[in-house]
């Protein structure tokens, strides 16, 4: 997808994709931010102990899904050429291996400077809404910078 310029951007507009979290993801991403928690790489921890227990067992690390909303900034909207300013977002359920997470945002507001205010949410194979928030991003303003 070559994303959109800031004067294609229409409030309203809505794109995402989805993405299977992986034991691999996991993992993955353990090694790259060093959380090792048990919670997330420890099956019998998360089995055995009071946390896990009230977790329903190993959930994945909860930045793996707002780290989604990272690939709608970059490649969909606003897309190639955008910078991420921001992001709030809150935790609604657990996510696990083999959860299905279709990350969506929704073009709430534009903003002086090339910004764009979306709205921004994970929503499990089973349509509960895991991660939601907002986000703040600076489209590109030339064609040639979204190519």
């Amino acid at each position: 997808m070559r994303g959109k310029t800031y004067d294609e951007i229409k409030v309203g507009d809505i794109d995402g994709f989805s993405k299977t979290i992986t034991e691999s993801d996991i993992h993955s991403f353990s090694a790259v931010t060093s959380d090792f928690n048990p919670i997330h790489v420890d099956e019998v921890y998360a089995t055995t102990s009071s946390l896990g227990k009230k977790m329903g067992g190993r959930i994945a690390q909860g930045m793996i899904s707002t780290s989604l909303f990272s690939t709608l900034v970059g490649m969909y909207i606003p897309g190639k050429g955008a910078l991420y300013v921001s992001q709030s977002c809150t935790f609604k359920m657990p996510v696990r291996i083999g959860d299905t997470l279709r990350a969506e945002c929704e073009v709430l507001e534009k903003m002086e400077k090339n910004r764009i205010r979306m709205a921004t949410r994970c929503i499990n194979q089973h349509g509960q809404v895991v991660t939601e928030g907002e986000a703040v991003a600076i489209a590109a303003k030339r064609v040639e910078d979204v190519i």
